[in-house]
């Protein structure tokens, strides 16, 4: 998508808003054209000696159409501030939007400091561009012919010269904007690359301090400082070339002007009256030469924007929804069945991240619907890589993973999500109300589902102990709850959800007192007639799993009945139960 169509996409809404905005513009502009006319007629009847009530009514009209003028501009720059903000906003939304369903492998790539200031900086940064570039330009470059026409109408030569300055000013500026449109770029880049350097840090700021490396990130953040320095400070010396030699042609152009209205008046050749209108015009020159050149200044920046969120829509992720679809009279949107266990199978998978991390070799293995598998291996052995291809936040580089006997890459991400849960170790939390946190602010479940999941999680009493109950305020921090209590707060949102397929992920590793034999109950809940699927450090974690899966280093080494391989001394899963996990696995 190009500057220009970017720019059509996100005004097209706005039309009528538009459309306003350019009748307020060129009534404005017609209105500056004008006026210097009125001065002319009162200095020339002043001069002849004219009627005193001629004066006044010049007088009159000046006054008019100088008020009408400002009112019309402040009307123009309200409707093109509503046009800026509404387009950007729009903009941002999408931009967001398009983030977030972008894949793991590129949120690895890009650091969420660097996203905000994509999604936020560069989109400000197109504010003008959006509201008022194409009607300002069109505009001033309409007062600068309107101004040559009626002083060629008084002196061809003197029309010519300044004729000739405009051209002159209006290339330079062409080509100092060709000039200036990478250092923006380069300069919104490092300033992204610095915010993103300190959004990760400031995140972790407390290990940092412990372990005594402030000193080494302060050097860090110093050189992406010099850096986005040297570069906006190149960048702005291109704009300011531009200014100075705007200005430089303006006072070659207002000298000559100014010389020829005075020959001209001098020689009798001209009135007053007209002697004045030339001075007036092209005095009136500077004003949208300036307008045009800091125009384009802004499109500068906003070209350099534009270019940064041409290549953020151009990326493109690396899990998308195929094009091939089922062909059993089947739309891809019931793909899956609505209730009941899904079934799992991964069929020779295999796995590497783009760094070379945690990989998984020829996985395979099959689990029936509604039972239960503990997914057993040291950190680093692939068992959270396992549950995120699951989920298709990575597609593997080879083999095939089916649910509910379908390969998972001819359905919908959206539908294969919905028949899949996972609750992990961290919860992330919305500032917001309890009843939005649970339904992620769907207005269509009503308070009576809410009511009916906890009740059937058993959490009704810890639901009544909240203070305003569904209303309880939430910080996204989580502060006010333990670890436990935010995992009852996902086991309901996992249960509104009502998937086929439940992942927990080290779910429990952080289990108070209190709260734990109310998560006992909701994970036996939330298990009843669903596979259940349990990634786990510990060995306690997984009694309550029907089968168990073993890796290391990416590789089955073990998969069966849980009761089977506990009773026989030749499996590793004895040798678990034995002497430990670190151990066996040695």
């Amino acid at each position: 998508m190009s500057s220009g169509s970017l720019l059509l996409h996100y005004l097209r809404p706005q039309a009528p808003r538009v459309g306003l905005l350019a009748l307020l513009v060129l009534s404005s502009i017609a209105m500056q054209l004008i006026n210097p006319q009125i001065i002319r007629y009162y200095l020339d009847t002043a001069q002849s000696g004219g009627a005193e009530r001629s004066l006044l009514l010049a007088a009159a009209l000046f006054i008019a159409f100088a008020l009408a003028q400002q009112v019309l501009s402040v009307a123009a720059l309200y409707i093109s501030q509503e046009v800026s903000w509404s387009a950007t906003n729009r903009l941002r939304a999408d931009l967001a939007l398009y983030c977030l369903r972008l894949d793991l492998s590129f949120h690895k790539r890009h650091t969420p400091g660097e996203l905000i200031e994509r999604i936020d900086g560069d989109v400000t940064g197109l504010a003008n561009f959006f509201s008022e570039f194409a009607i300002r330009i069109l505009g001033n470059v309409l007062i600068v012919i309107g101004i040559l026409f009626f002083l060629f109408r008084e002196n061809t030569i003197l029309g010519l010269g300044l004729a000739a300055y405009c051209l002159a000013t209006l290339i330079a500026l062409a080509v100092f904007q060709r000039l200036a449109v990478p250092r923006w770029a380069a300069a919104r880049q490092a300033s992204a690359n610095q915010y993103g350097f300190l959004e990760e840090r400031i995140s972790v700021s407390e290990e940092f301090r412990a372990i005594g490396v402030e000193a080494y990130m302060i050097y860090r953040l110093l050189r992406l400082m010099r850096i986005y320095l040297e570069k906006y400070r190149l960048a702005f010396l291109m704009g300011t070339l531009t200014t100075n030699l705007t200005n430089l042609f303006y006072v070659i152009g207002y000298t000559i002007g100014l010389s020829l209205g005075i020959i001209l008046y001098l020689r009798g050749q001209v009135t007053i009256g007209t002697a004045y209108l030339i001075v007036f015009y092209v005095g009136m020159l500077a004003g949208p030469l300036q307008s045009i050149r800091e125009q384009a200044q802004d499109f500068q920046q906003a070209a350099a924007s534009a270019s940064r969120i041409q290549e953020l829509l151009q990326t493109q992720p690396a899990v998308q929804d195929l094009r091939v679809l089922p062909t059993n009279n089947r739309s891809a949107s019931d793909f899956f069945p609505s209730e009941g266990p899904s079934s799992v199978e991964f069929q020779g998978v295999s796995f590497r991240y783009e760094n070379g991390e945690n990989t998984l070799y020829d996985v395979s293995f099959h689990l029936k619907p509604g039972r239960v598998l503990g997914i057993l291996g040291r950190t680093g052995s692939g068992k959270s890589t396992l549950a995120r291809l699951l989920f298709r936040l990575y597609d593997p580089n080879s083999g095939v993973i089916c649910l509910d006997g379908q390969d998972i890459r001819l359905s919908l991400i959206s539908d294969l999500r919905q028949r899949e849960g996972m609750v992990t170790q961290d919860v992330q939390l919305f500032h917001a109300s309890l009843r939005n946190n649970l339904t992620f602010f769907n207005r269509r479940i009503s308070d009576d589902q809410l009511l009916q999941a906890f009740n059937e999680l058993r959490l009704s009493d810890w639901l009544g102990r909240m203070p305003h109950g569904l209303d309880t305020p939430l910080a996204a921090e989580g502060q006010g709850f333990s670890a436990g209590e935010l995992q009852l707060l996902a086991f309901t949102r996992i249960f509104l959800k009502n998937p086929g397929l439940v992942i927990l992920d080290e779910a429990s590793s952080r289990l108070d007192l209190v709260t734990e034999a109310l998560l006992e109950q909701a994970i036996q809940r939330l298990f009843l007639n669903r596979t259940g699927v349990i990634i786990a450090h510990k060995l306690q974690t997984v009694q309550r799993a029907d089968d168990i899966l073993i890796l290391e280093k990416g590789r089955v080494v073990e998969f069966g009945p849980r009761l089977s391989l506990a009773i026989d001394p030749s499996t590793h899963f004895y040798k678990l139960l034995q002497t430990g996990l670190e151990e066996a696995l040695s």
